[in-house]
């Protein structure tokens, strides 16, 4: 016991007193194995969670390494009923292995109660054939299913039955100016180990060099799946840029073009997209004999990739992302199909290696006026929200923060195309949306990045995978209620580090005691995760 910042409750809660001198090396800790609920000012609220303790097993931590660390920051004892169930829940992870021989994929067990219990399971044991020593044969497809039905029983499998190598291809990184940072490299290396799983680092800490960087140690035919045209085109530069690929090693399969190369840059939607009911581009995924497929921002991939993913198990398959939170709750689902979280780097930890630049967060309470308020009473609940976000009583705010960040690259950053459209005409500010062709985008955007562009009203077709380095303030109009991963994304765009060293700066402005309000808690969540602050101001303090 010591007089440290925790309180470990029965239910496996967890406090943290956020004052403490010892809170932020406790957080680091704490976000290994347990995800943040609530985040008020002074305590926030953990759960200890089943899936966050496998992804900590899957990336090295064992049950002792989570108890230790518990007991070293905790004010009071650990209570005995949760560091038994710790032990227990870890020692549930790899009881149960998928392997190949000679006929095939096999499920097994040392222990024969727990083959039992999963086989005699109606969904489970449509998956199987016939016993074997000490298992059973699994059905040749079914190898995601399976994950996925024994991680519901609480049983997660681990996955080893190898992969296909896929057609060799030579990649090798050209590191002429530059190299691979230390946990670049340890993502890479802990994800080869893995053979497939998850690489969360934050916004600007460089995804795309740890997806470059594990193509040229595996050299094989890769496919890599992003959110939008924008981000292939990104990726395709930063690869050519980067490594000894050439512009014709590279295809892009998207709405506009349907090229297939040794490696190919795929959109999320391309792959979504429905004829006559069928999935009109699915042939893509077995194009080629791709070895490794690369998930870009892997919490927004769309469900219907899921079951296309389940199908694609022989694959080697990394997910690269700033947050594993998903809206739709199916963490389950990645964890399963891409695998395991691998690798996990603090925000603030890089924050303080200089690698991404320091942020200061603040919400912005705006009061809304006497009339808006009627309008906002007698509506409904979604037209509340919209009402809330979208109220004329922020432009003010907005012109303000203009006027003090004057010449700084700025981003206003909205959900609602009329009130992005509004602003961008009353503040003669370009606008961006999905309505904007790709080759406006991509001319705003090289303006923006020149300085000769120094705001730009942009939708959320900028939150993901857009690289605007010198961006320095960001103001949020808007919002996807209350969305933590939007969040991270909005966040991240803040985050390269700048020439000259400054610190960022993200204001929320928000609606005063509306739906608004209680949605911006969400976001608050997400930040006090990552260990940044959040100061709440009202308006008048502009």
């Amino acid at each position: 016991m010591s007089l440290g910042p925790l309180i470990v409750q029965s239910d496996r809660t967890v406090l943290l007193e956020t004052d403490h001198e010892l809170a932020q090396q406790a957080r680091h800790e704490l976000a290994i194995f347990a995800e943040l609920e609530r985040a008020p000012e002074h305590i926030h609220t953990y759960r200890i969670t089943r899936l966050g303790l496998w992804n900590a097993r899957a990336a090295g931590h064992d049950a002792n390494f989570i108890v230790d660390s518990l007991k070293r920051y905790s004010k009071y004892p650990v209570p005995e009923g949760v560091e038994r169930e710790i032990h227990s829940t870890i020692a549930r992870y790899g009881r149960l292995t998928i392997d190949r021989d000679e006929g095939g994929l096999v499920l097994r067990s040392e222990d024969a109660a727990v083959i039992a219990e999963v086989s005699s399971h109606k969904k489970i044991s449509e998956l199987l054939e016939a016993p074997v020593e000490k298992g059973y044969r699994v059905k040749d497809w079914a190898r995601g299913q399976l994950k996925q039905e024994l991680l519901k029983l609480g049983w997660p499998a681990e996955d080893n039955a190898g992969f296909t190598p896929g057609t060799p291809f030579e990649i090798s990184l050209d590191q002429s100016g530059w190299s691979l940072r230390g946990y670049q490299r340890e993502a890479v290396e802990k994800f080869e180990a893995g053979g497939s799983g998850v690489v969360v680092l934050p916004c600007g800490a460089g995804k795309t060099l740890v997806g470059a960087a594990t193509m040229a140690q595996i050299k094989t035919n890769t496919l890599i799946l992003v959110t939008n045209t924008v981000s292939a085109r990104q990726w395709r530069d930063e690869l050519i840029s980067r490594t000894s690929l050439k512009a014709e090693d590279i295809g892009e399969y998207s709405g506009s073009t349907k090229e297939l190369a040794p490696v190919t840059i795929a959109t999320y939607q391309i792959l979504t997209t429905k004829r006559k009911g069928e999935f009109a581009h699915l042939a893509l995924l077995n194009a080629r004999d791709w070895g490794l497929i690369v998930y870009d921002e892997v919490h927004l991939l769309p469900a219907p990739i899921f079951k296309m993913t389940a199908d694609l198990q022989a694959r080697r398959r990394l997910g690269l992302t700033a947050t594993l939170v998903r809206e739709d709750g199916r963490e389950s689902d990645v964890f399963s199909l891409i695998g395991p979280k691998r690798f996990d780097a603090p925000w603030k930890e890089i924050e303080a290696q200089g690698y991404i630049a320091p942020a200061a967060c603040y919400e912005i309470r705006v009061e809304l006026p006497e009339e808006t308020r009627m309008q906002y009473a007698i509506s409904d609940q979604d037209q509340r929200f919209r009402i809330a976000a979208t109220a004329a009583a922020k432009m003010p705010i907005i012109k303000a923060l203009l006027k003090k960040h004057a010449g700084e690259p700025t981003l206003i950053i909205g959900q609602y195309l009329d009130q992005i459209e509004e602003v961008s005409a009353a503040l003669n500010i370009p606008k961006l949306t999905g309505e904007t062709d790709v080759a406006e985008r991509e001319r705003l955007f090289a303006q923006f990045r020149r300085g000769e562009l120094t705001a730009l009203v942009v939708s959320k077709v900028a939150n993901f995978s857009v690289d605007l380095p010198e961006a320095s303030v960001a103001i949020q109009i808007s919002g996807a209620f209350g969305s933590r991963q939007e969040e991270a994304q909005r966040l991240g765009r803040l985050l390269r580090p700048k020439a000259d060293g400054r610190s960022a700066a993200f204001y929320t402005l928000v609606s005063r005691d509306t739906a608004e309000q209680d949605f911006a808690q969400n976001r608050q969540r997400f930040l006090a995760e990552q260990g940044y602050s959040y100061e709440i101001l009202d308006s008048d303090e502009i």
